[in-house]
């Protein structure tokens, strides 16, 4: 960075020194561990040459958490992909259904907002829109932090529920589909030319809570990229400047992945999202009647606790599509 000419390319240079900020990180977390493995190594030799079983069982006990430590640390060395290190915009749309597919995209909203939470990732709402008598018709969040987009990018796709529905007075069971659009939170050190002459902007009337502001002026914003026909909005802000910030970020996300689809072959994941939302193009399944499980289908990976993965506990999913041996 120090070599005369470093910085007369802002923009390679900017990428250059956040990969530098990244590799200093997994090195330093790596020698973390190595030190702390070394001084368990120590108390372990300590612990058993005076036959101390207290001792004994703190060093495994603090084996245990730097096992998983490492365990996640490894799991990062497989995030390689070029933009797996940034934050991650989710779009959520229920499939065919009305009432029922809206509740499950609601559930599926709030089950990535706790799984962000369980990882310590800012998550905020960036668009929203009710439905007619519940749940959602689609929403936008947006997971800051870093990889995040790297773990949820194998959240790509549809989304299948199967229970007794709590909307049908004779309690059958039914089957309900949505989608999760997983594209990364593209920074300063990727390029996206939108040209101002390629949208058209539209305000509205923000729907459902936030108070009579909300309620009685244009602070919605809708952007139509015209040369794609991409279109996004948000409404999520009391202030119309903020929304047409965050419709502005969320289309350069989307723009973006839109230009890569084009660049190269899709992988299954990222072809999942252009499926149709219903029976056959699930990436996975949750069961709750008429027993529980979830089951993805295709890592094959089955989870009992249907209640906890919804709760957010994604990461054994997480784990395994990274994992996986591909075709």
């Amino acid at each position: 960075m120090s070599e005369p000419g470093f910085w007369d390319r802002a923009e390679q240079a900017q990428s250059t020194v956040a990969a530098l900020k990244h590799a200093r990180r997994t090195v330093a977390d790596w020698n973390s561990r190595d030190e702390a493995l070394t001084h368990l190594s120590g108390l372990l030799e300590l612990a058993e040459g005076e036959g101390d079983e207290r001792l004994l069982a703190d060093v495994a006990s603090e084996l245990a958490g730097v096992e998983q430590l490492i365990g996640d640390l490894e799991l990062r060395s497989l995030l390689s992909g070029e933009h797996d290190a940034l934050g991650a915009i989710i779009t959520i749309h229920p499939g065919a259904g009305g009432t029922e597919s809206q509740d499950w995209a609601d559930m599926l909203l709030r089950m990535y907002m706790r799984w962000a939470e369980r990882h310590g990732y800012p998550a905020r709402v960036l668009d929203l829109q009710p439905g007619d008598e519940a749940g959602i018709k689609d929403a936008t969040i947006e997971i800051d932090g870093e990889y995040a987009y790297g773990y949820l990018k194998g959240e790509n796709g549809v989304h299948r529920l199967v229970r007794i529905s709590p909307y049908d007075a004779a309690k059958r069971r039914h089957t309900s589909f949505a989608s999760a659009f997983v594209s990364p939170m593209v920074d300063d050190t990727v390029t996206v030319d939108i040209a101002p002459g390629d949208l058209r902007i539209d305000t509205f009337r923000a729907s459902g809570a936030g108070g009579q502001h909300v309620n009685k002026t244009e602070s919605a914003v809708r952007i139509t990229h015209l040369p794609t026909n991409l279109v996004v909005q948000s409404q999520a802000e009391r202030s119309q400047h903020r929304n047409r910030e965050n419709a502005l970020r969320i289309l350069r996300s989307r723009l973006f992945v839109h230009l890569q689809e084009i660049e190269r072959q899709k992988t299954e994941a990222r072809r999942a999202p252009k499926k149709d939302i219903d029976f056959g193009s699930q990436i996975r399944s949750y069961v709750l009647q008429p027993y529980t499980m979830v089951k993805d289908e295709r890592t094959e990976l089955k989870v009992g606790d249907v209640h906890a993965v919804l709760d957010g506990a994604l990461d054994p999913f997480i784990d395994a599509y990274l994992k996986r041996k591909e075709p």
